[in-house]
C-alpha cells in the first residue's frame, strides 16, 4: 500500500498548546518550546497557493574548490512562494547567508545515518531540503511518534512547493520543490536533472531515473520508493497514539527492500547523464518518504542546524 500527497486538499484543524514540559524547557538555549499534539489521523495536507515573489532575487554558486563542493546561497528560490505568515506558520521569509562544503567525490560508508533533525541536502538554486518537522504526539520527543510534514495532521502552512518557514526566516522544502522542478525542466519521459547535492556528497534526482539502473538505453521512467505504511494497528497508551497507520507519525511507515525501485536512503548505485560511469545518487519521489530520511555517505556537518538564530558561518 503507497500514500501518496497528490492531489490532497482536505486540512485538518487541530488545537495546540504548550505542555508543562515544554514551558520549562523555554529558558534552555537552543531548545526549541514542545508543542503538545494529540492529533492521531489526519484528513489531508492542505497547499498555501505560491503566488508571491520572493523578498528578493535568488543568488547562489555552486563550485567545485579543492576536495569540497562549495554552495553559497541567500536561500531565496527565483520561483513564486506562498504568502508568509499565514495561518499556519507566523514567520516572514528573509535571506540567510548560506555556506555548505560537501565531498566533491563522496564515498559510501559502512552504515546508514538516520537524518536527524538537520537538512538532507540543498537544490540547486540554494534553498535546503528538509523534510523532517520538529513536532511530536503529547510533546515526547523522546516517545517514538514524531509527525509526518506532508500529513497534514498538524497544520504548518506549507505552500505548493512543500516548502514553508522556519522562525530564522529561512525557506526550506519539506517535499518535492514544485517550482524548481517546473524550472529545471523535470518531465516524464525523460531523466531527472540534478535538483540538489545531498548533505554527504551525492547528488539528488527527482522522479525520474532509467527504469534499468545500470542501463543508459532503458528509457526513463519515474522510481518508486520501498516503504509502505504498516498494517499493524498503533500501540494504545498514555504516550502512544493508537489507531491505524494513515501517514500522520513517521513511524507509520516501514521500509520493505525490493517493494520499489530505491533502497532505505531513497537512492541507488547507477548510470545517470552527469554520471555515465556510475554513481550512488539519491531521488524524490511522489511516495513517501519524497525526501530521503538516511545518508548512505558522511553527511557535513556544515547541514547540522544549531540554536534557532545562530548565523551560519
Amino acid at each position: 500500500m503507497r500514500h501518496h500527497y497528490r492531489n490532497v486538499v482536505l486540512g485538518l484543524a487541530c488545537v495546540t498548546v504548550l505542555s508543562a514540559a515544554a514551558i520549562a524547557q523555554r529558558g534552555r538555549p537552543g531548545f526549541p518550546i514542545a508543542r503538545r499534539h494529540t492529533t492521531t489521523q489526519s484528513d489531508g495536507l492542505r497547499l498555501i497557493p505560491s503566488d508571491q515573489a520572493p523578498p528578493q532575487g535568488g543568488q547562489v554558486s555552486i563550485e567545485v574548490a579543492g576536495v569540497d563542493r562549495v554552495i553559497r546561497s541567500n536561500g531565496l528560490p527565483s520561483h513564486p512562494t506562498g504568502a508568509f505568515p499565514n495561518r499556519g506558520n507566523p514567520h516572514r521569509i528573509s535571506a540567510q547567508s548560506y555556506v555548505y562544503r560537501v565531498p566533491a567525490r563522496p564515498r559510501r560508508a559502512n552504515r546508514v545515518t538516520p537524518l536527524g533533525l538537520q537538512n538532507f541536502g540543498v537544490a540547486v538554486n540554494g534553498v535546503p531540503f528538509d523534510p523532517g518537522a520538529a513536532e511530536w504526539y503529547r510533546a515526547h520527543r523522546h516517545g517514538g511518534w514524531r509527525y509526518e510534514a506532508l500529513s497534514g495532521a498538524v497544520p504548518l502552512g506549507i505552500d505548493h512547493n512543500h516548502a514553508h518557514v522556519q522562525p530564522t526566516g529561512a525557506y526550506h522544502y519539506h517535499g518535492l520543490p514544485t517550482g524548481l522542478l517546473e524550472q529545471l525542466g523535470v518531465r516524464a519521459g525523460e531523466h531527472s536533472p540534478i535538483v540538489g547535492w545531498a548533505a554527504d556528497g551525492f547528488p539528488i534526482y527527482a522522479l525520474y531515473g532509467y527504469a534499468a539502473a545500470e542501463d543508459a538505453s532503458s528509457g526513463a521512467a519515474e522510481l518508486k520508493s520501498s516503504y509502505r505504511l504498516r498494517e499493524e494497528r498503533r500501540p494504545s497508551g498514555p504516550s502512544n497514539p493508537g489507531g491505524k497507520p494513515d501517514g500522520t507519525f513517521l513511524s507509520d511507515y516501514e521500509f520493505q527492500s525490493g517493494l520499489g525501485d530505491l533502497d532505505r536512503c531513497n537512492g541507488r548505485h547507477c548510470v545517470t547523464p552527469d554520471y555515465p560511469e556510475g554513481t550512488y545518487a539519491y531521488f524524490l519521489t511522489s511516495d513517501w518518504p519524497v525526501i530521503p530520511r538516511y545518508f548512505r555517505g558522511t553527511p557535513s556537518e556544515d547541514f547540522r542546524r544549531g540554536p534557532p538564530g545562530r548565523p551560519k558561518r
